[in-house]
């Protein structure tokens, strides 16, 4: 392991192919410091404020509320991480084996459009971090700072966003605890604890807010995994993630509560960090500014992967190599540089809004990947068929697990509350959206009942096996 490390070039030489036993790198705790490090930036912040600000909780039940969604929505994630090594190719090219090379496909552009509109947030907050420590740095050129910044990370890979992040979990857990410790004795509210109240439809969406944050990694999550030993545990693998990144998340989702209170009402929550900390708020603006950047390397990665596979399965002859990911990495950044200079001041509050309509798309596929990993296949793929044109012995479609993602939508219709449609259960419990919770509860059951009775698919696998010899 050592020595792999050791001579494991800085810049990322693998896109999507599988990553060979001689290229495995690395130790199971740096995911505890990749998810924790890369928690701890202004949007987790920001969002976690929500609880207070928009669902109107108080302190202690956003708190509450916070917690129980990350340890939910956590495991889901974690679990997800623990298929890295086990595979060594990324979550996207390796749902083909639960949906079939075409079959796969819409998932692949959801989670591209996910880690884009990211990337273009987190260049937003970027930019207004920056314009925070140095007023004569325009947000917009502050946006394009940022930009380039996490596009050399994302552009040299997986070492070094590993590196990045073991030093920024110590300097960016240090700073919010040091944080924390200056808000709490310099509150400047009269109604720090009283403002804000329990209300069952604000404490489940808060709780739901949290949760979905965990699953939204769930589909690059094992891709900074893939380069471990394969002889590495799936639990090892599992609570470092689990840990980090529900740690890490979890602070930043109280800081950004505990900031907005700490004032009076009314103000921006990066503005109120830098009010609420005081003398400190230049310095946690910088920790905040330069940990977005190395975090947001992660989603410029993952677009470009995303990219990847879903050329790569229409072009199956090309081998994308270092410089295929470099070109298309400052493709995708030059595009959403555009677009957050010319975004609308609210661009972040769309972007969440988006994020909650993507992610009633990607909970059943979470599910069924869960379960075809865990319960159908017990983590033995055929990786040469998966990335065959014809999908080898899973074929171009999974007609049981389209099935299964359909009916996994429609029944989270009913429970929606996002801009775009409000569910007449969720109407009916005051706005709570619980359509997460019923995706995962129907799809999980059915999508076993379907695989384990898939005839034709074992077919394909028995004749595979009898063609190699087995």
């Amino acid at each position: 392991m050592t020595s792999a490390a050791n001579t494991a070039p800085l810049i990322e030489k693998h896109t999507i192919g599988y990553v060979p036993p001689q290229d495995r790198h690395g130790k199971v705790r740096d995911l505890f410091t990749l998810w924790f490090g890369g928690n701890i930036a202004p949007l987790p912040i920001v969002t976690g404020a929500l609880g207070v600000q928009l669902f109107h909780l108080n302190l202690v039940w956003g708190i509450v509320a916070i917690l129980v969604g990350h340890l939910l929505g956590g495991v889901l994630m974690a679990l997800h991480s623990a298929q890295g090594p086990q595979m060594g190719i990324p979550q996207m090219i390796q749902s083909r084996a639960q949906f079939g090379t075409l079959g796969a496909l819409l998932v692949v552009v959801i989670a591209g459009v996910m880690y884009i509109g990211f990337f273009a947030s987190n260049i937003v907050l970027a930019g207004k971090s920056l314009h925070g420590v140095v007023d004569a740095v325009p947000v917009p050129v502050g946006i394009v700072i940022g930009a380039l910044g996490s596009g050399i990370i994302g552009i040299i890979g997986y070492r070094f966003i590993h590196v990045l992040n073991r030093i920024g979990t110590w300097v960016l857990g240090i700073g919010i605890v040091v944080g924390f410790g200056y808000i709490f004795t310099h509150v400047q509210s009269d109604d720090f604890l009283s403002r804000g109240s329990f209300s069952l439809a604000g404490w489940l969406a808060t709780v739901s807010l949290a949760a979905l944050w965990q699953i939204a990694f769930a589909p690059y999550v094992s891709d900074y995994s893939r380069y471990l030993p394969a002889d590495v545990k799936v639990s090892s693998t599992f609570w470092t993630t689990y840990l980090g990144s529900a740690l890490g998340s979890s602070l930043s989702f109280i800081f950004g509560a505990v900031a907005v209170l700490a004032i009076p009402a009314g103000m921006d929550t990066m503005d109120a960090v830098k009010l609420a900390t005081g003398t400190l708020g230049p310095v946690m603006l910088v920790l905040f500014l330069l940990s977005v950047i190395s975090h947001n390397a992660l989603n410029l990665y993952g677009a470009v992967l995303s990219i990847i596979t879903l050329v790569q399965t229409f072009a199956y002859r090309w081998i994308p190599t270092a410089k295929s990911r470099a070109v298309l990495s400052l493709i995708v950044l030059s595009a959403c540089c555009v677009v957050a200079v010319f975004a609308s001041a609210d661009f972040i509050g769309h972007f969440v809004d988006m994020v909650l309509v993507l992610l009633v798309v990607l909970v059943p596929w979470t599910a069924i990947n869960l379960i075809d990993f865990y319960a159908i296949h017990k983590g033995d793929y055929d990786i040469q068929s998966i990335f065959q044109v014809d999908g080898g012995i899973y074929g171009r479609y999974n007609p049981q697990a389209l099935l299964a993602y359909a009916v996994g939508i429609v029944v989270q219709i009913p429970f929606m509350n996002t801009p775009l449609y409000v569910g007449p259960i969720s109407e009916h419990i005051n706005g709570a959206d619980l359509s997460w919770l019923v995706g995962l509860a129907v799809t999980s059951p059915l999508y076993w009942w379907l695989a384990s009775r898939d005839s034709a698919y074992r077919r394909r696998q028995l004749s595979a096996k009898l063609a190699m010899g087995h």
